[in-house]
């Protein structure tokens, strides 16, 4: 039996475990936390990431700068930004936003620390699955007699082994998360 697939999945779960985290908000201004915002354009006829229809960029480490492709397309950005959750507050200056990043209160850090450590108990379910999938497959394939008792328990031990590594893997990320977070 080959684990390439197992180990594939839990390397996913890692990749977008980051990719999650990465919306959430910290102190310093980042564009990764408004890139994936979905903003209902051209009067709701379509729907499009804020990435998809504007350059974001920093300038200076507590404000962000939106400039569209289509300077029409402002007031939907602002009225995006606007209902998001990140408690956020664009000002228009002529063809393109600017969103001063508040620095975070305690009780906000709280907050987020609380949501990372949900995405990271989330991803530890989907390793526990993929882990008890291959798990049944081993003892479907030992209860067929494809397998030999030795094999199975080899394979055992190097799935807690792969599972184990992962399950550190999302600790690291939760740790590196929560550091950015309460850094002030």
């Amino acid at each position: 039996m080959d684990l390439s697939d197992f180990k594939q999945q839990l390397s996913l779960t890692a990749t977008a475990l980051t990719e999650d985290l990465k919306t959430i908000r910290t102190g310093r201004a980042n564009p990764i936390i408004i890139e994936q915002l979905v903003v209902d354009a051209y009067g709701g006829s379509t729907k499009l990431k804020l990435m998809e229809m504007a350059t974001i960029t920093t300038e200076g480490p507590a404000a962000l700068v939106i400039v569209p492709f289509d300077p029409s397309a402002i007031p939907d950005i602002e009225k995006a930004i606007l209902k998001s959750p990140l408690g956020l507050s664009p000002q228009v200056q002529g063809t393109r936003l600017i969103i001063r990043v508040p620095p975070l209160s305690e009780e906000q850090r709280e907050k987020y620390v609380k949501l990372v450590n949900q995405k990271i108990e989330e991803k530890r379910n989907i390793v526990r699955n993929h882990r008890d999938d291959v798990r049944k497959k081993i003892k479907t394939q030992f209860d067929e007699k494809t397998m030999t008792e030795d094999e199975k328990y080899r394979m055992e031990k190097e799935i807690d082994l792969i599972t184990q590594k992962a399950n550190t893997q999302l600790l690291e990320i939760k740790e590196a998360k929560e550091k950015e977070i309460r850094e002030i």
